[in-house]
């Protein structure tokens, strides 16, 4: 996997589990990178945001006293958010299509299912680096535009359409909505 070197950036990894930690910080390094800092959940990084410049954050969602989701909700609307604009790669093993968009709407620019590999991250860090989005605010939204490609629509009925689906598999039972594979995840955002 050659291509960017990664030794300049600084990353923030968040997950309550200390063998992903290691796991995410040994491929980090593998790619590169030179300084890799941790928390072990979302309060941790906020207070570690205050002092370590992050140019990257990888982040569970499952945590606590404070989840992935609420800590990038935090980072990105906190009134004392030290960076709101920081890029946030969502880490989790629950890739129900709900969750997928529940974490694009916080303000997630990556979303990777564990488990993870290092071409997985690498790919979303690639995507991070060469595919930069502006950042918007509409309305409660504050982070990365949620729109990934220009899509010349032809009909007439569009967000309508959009709009039941979204509905539809937010309706969806949890137990008939089932996991996304990595792919699927990518479609949906976009990727």
């Amino acid at each position: 996997m050659s291509g960017y070197n990664l030794e300049r950036l600084n990353f923030l990894v968040v997950d309550d589990n200390k063998h992903m930690r290691a796991l995410v910080k040994t491929i980090l390094h593998a790619l590169g990178s030179k300084n890799v800092h941790e928390a072990a959940d979302g309060a941790d990084a906020f207070k570690e945001l205050r002092h370590f410049p992050a140019d990257i954050i990888i982040c569970d969602w499952n945590m606590s006293p404070l989840d992935g989701l609420d800590f990038v909700r935090l980072v990105r609307t906190g009134k004392d958010s030290p960076n709101p604009f920081v890029p946030i790669v969502m880490l989790t093993g629950h890739t129900e299509m709900h969750r997928v968009i529940e974490a694009r709407d916080a303000g997630v620019h990556e979303f990777l299912a564990k488990p993870i590999s290092a071409k997985g991250l690498y790919s979303r860090l690639r995507s991070i680096i060469e595919k930069p989005r502006p950042f918007v605010r509409a309305g409660m939204y504050f982070g990365p535009d949620r729109r990934r490609r220009q899509i010349d629509w032809k009909g007439t009925e569009r967000r309508k359409a959009m709009i039941e689906a979204k509905r539809a598999a937010a309706e969806a039972p949890p137990e008939e909505a089932g996991g996304l594979s990595q792919a699927e995840v990518e479609a949906l955002l976009g990727g």
